[in-house]
C-alpha cells in the first residue's frame, strides 16, 4: 500500500504567531500517527489578505498530483470565508485530493466529511445571496440619497475646454497630455462639437447667405437678366 503524500498547513495573523509552532506540532504528529509522508510543509503569516500566495501553492501541488492529502489546524486557518473555504474545498476534491482538519475534526477522505462539505455548500450559497441583497439594499438606498455610481465624468466636465483648445489650434493628442483625459474623450468631445446644429450652421451659413441675396424670379433666371440661369448648388455636409 502506497503511503500518502501529506501537506501541512499552517496560519496566524502577525499578533499571534506565537502558536505557529504548536500547530505545526499537532500537525506532524497527526501525520506520523497515520503513517503519512510529509512532502510540504507551509508556514503562513498574515493579517487576512485576500491572496495567499503560500496556501495557493500548496493548492498548486495538490493538483499535479504531488499531494494526496492537506492537513491544517484549523478551518479558519484556511479560508477567509465560507464561500472562500467551499471554493477551495471543491477545488481539492475535483482533483481526488483529500482535506482534513484537525480542531473540526472535518475529514474529506471519509463519505461523512464529503457529506459535511454538501451541507457547507449550502450555507455557503446563502451567505452569497445575503450579501447580493444587502449590496443591491445599500445601493439603492443611496440612488435614493442623490450618490452616483461608476467612474466620475472627468472628460465630459472639460468639454467646454476641450473645445477652447481645439478652436485655438491644438492637436486632439496635445489636448489630451495637457488635460489628462484619454484621446478618445477628445475625439469624442470634438465630434460632438462639429456635429452640433450651432457649429454646422456657423460653418455652413455664409454659402447659404450669399445664396439668399442674390434675387431670382419664378422662371429659374437672375433678375433683371433674363439670359442667365441659376445652376442648383448642392450643399453636402460632412
Amino acid at each position: 500500500m502506497n503511503t500518502k503524500r501529506v501537506g501541512l498547513y499552517a496560519r496566524v495573523s502577525t499578533a499571534e504567531q506565537q502558536t505557529l509552532p504548536m500547530q505545526i506540532a499537532a500537525l506532524r504528529d497527526y501525520a506520523e500517527r497515520r503513517g503519512w509522508t510529509i512532502a510540504s510543509e507551509v508556514q503562513d503569516v498574515g493579517n487576512g489578505a485576500k491572496q495567499r500566495p503560500k496556501r495557493e501553492g500548496l493548492i498548486k501541488l495538490a493538483k499535479r498530483r504531488h499531494l494526496d492529502v492537506i492537513l491544517v489546524w484549523r478551518l479558519d486557518r484556511w479560508g477567509r470565508s465560507l464561500v472562500d473555504l467551499i471554493t477551495s474545498l471543491q477545488e481539492l476534491a475535483a482533483v481526488d485530493v483529500g482535506f482534513i482538519s484537525l480542531t473540526e475534526s472535518l475529514d474529506l477522505t471519509t463519505p461523512t466529511g464529503r457529506a459535511m462539505i454538501g451541507m457547507m455548500a449550502v450555507f455557503a450559497q446563502f451567505e452569497r445571496e445575503l450579501l447580493n441583497e444587502r449590496v443591491k439594499a445599500g445601493m439603492a438606498e443611496a440612488r435614493r440619497n442623490g450618490k452616483t455610481f461608476g467612474r466620475p465624468a472627468t472628460a465630459r466636465a472639460k468639454g467646454e475646454k476641450i473645445r477652447e483648445l481645439f478652436s485655438q489650434g491644438l492637436s486632439k493628442q496635445q489636448i489630451a497630455e495637457r488635460l489628462h483625459i484619454g484621446r478618445t474623450s477628445v475625439f469624442r468631445a470634438v465630434a460632438g462639437h462639429l456635429k452640433s446644429p450651432d457649429n454646422v450652421e456657423s460653418r455652413t451659413g455664409r454659402t447659404t447667405s450669399q445664396q439668399s441675396n442674390v434675387p431670382i424670379n419664378d422662371s429659374g433666371a437672375i433678375a433683371g437678366n433674363s439670359s442667365e440661369q441659376v445652376t442648383p448648388v448642392i450643399l453636402q455636409l460632412r
